[in-house]
């Protein structure tokens, strides 16, 4: 049986280098293609899951947010505020007023005189110590 011209002529033109020279650059097209897409896919993920743990992030701000509002809206707030800004009672409450300037005071007093123990010699510190006599005196 003879040889169909059709087929051979489809034969020689995908194994000639005219072939070759055009499919090469068609193959490289859909690769690069491919790899593009690919690296686009990436980079869409990247940013869905950066945009979700951002959305996580700020629900969890939302809820603190929302914590600190009622709080902030609650009667112990507003006592706490009332006591501490305005210096307010409840009433019936008694309040003791501590003069922290008298305490100080003693303090630099005391600092005073532990310095001026300083320039009294050790033999003298020992004399007074054994005879119960202050070294302020």
């Amino acid at each position: 049986m003879p040889k169909k011209p059709y087929n051979s002529g489809l034969k020689a033109f995908f194994t000639s280098k005219l072939f070759l020279l055009i499919a090469i650059p068609i193959a490289f097209l859909v690769i690069f293609g491919y790899i593009r897409a690919y690296y686009r896919d990436y980079q869409v993920r990247q940013e869905i899951a950066s945009l979700e743990k951002q959305i996580s992030d700020l629900k969890e701000q939302k809820l603190e947010s929302l914590d600190i509002l009622d709080y902030v809206m609650s009667k112990n707030f507003v006592e706490e505020k009332a006591r501490t800004e305005l210096n307010l009672k409840k009433p019936g409450e008694k309040v003791a007023i501590v003069d922290r300037r008298e305490a100080v005071t003693q303090i630099n007093k005391q600092q005073v005189a532990f310095e001026d123990t300083q320039d009294i010699s050790n033999i003298k510190k020992w004399w007074y110590y054994f005879i119960h006599k202050s070294l302020s005196d």
